[in-house]
């Protein structure tokens, strides 16, 4: 059986894994984000940055608004970290994300070590 959106997971990851090769760990999110937004737009890849969220209760949009890292091919929630390991905050965090866009995939990307991080959600 295929994964759900393979070869664009494999494309969001061997980027990523390409900007954590040249600039190595540990660096904040926001470098890390401009670096991907070059390589997005080198690889003609899909993407919003900063994609807006507002939550509509009973007509009314409440007025705390959220923020995803990264919308890329139209639908898969690209998150972005720089911490110690990937927890289950994180987690919840995307997992609100990919409710609120009406995808059904999401991947969070720690930077934070020597070794680049990553965890893929489907629901």
């Amino acid at each position: 059986m295929e994964l759900y959106k393979q070869k664009e997971n494999y494309q969001i990851i061997g980027i990523c894994m390409e900007v954590h090769r040249i600039l190595g760990p540990g660096l904040l999110e926001i470098v890390y984000k401009d670096a991907l937004e070059i390589e997005f737009r080198k690889n003609n890849i899909p993407f919003e940055r900063e994609k807006e969220f507002t939550i509509n209760y009973k007509g009314n949009i409440l007025p705390h608004k959220f923020y995803a890292d990264f919308i890329v091919y139209d639908e898969i929630i690209l998150e972005i970290k720089t911490v110690k390991e990937i927890n289950n905050e994180h987690i919840a965090q995307t997992l609100n994300y990919i409710k609120l866009a009406d995808s059904q995939i999401g991947i969070i990307v720690n930077f934070q070590n020597k070794s680049l991080t990553h965890k893929r959600l489907v629901i």
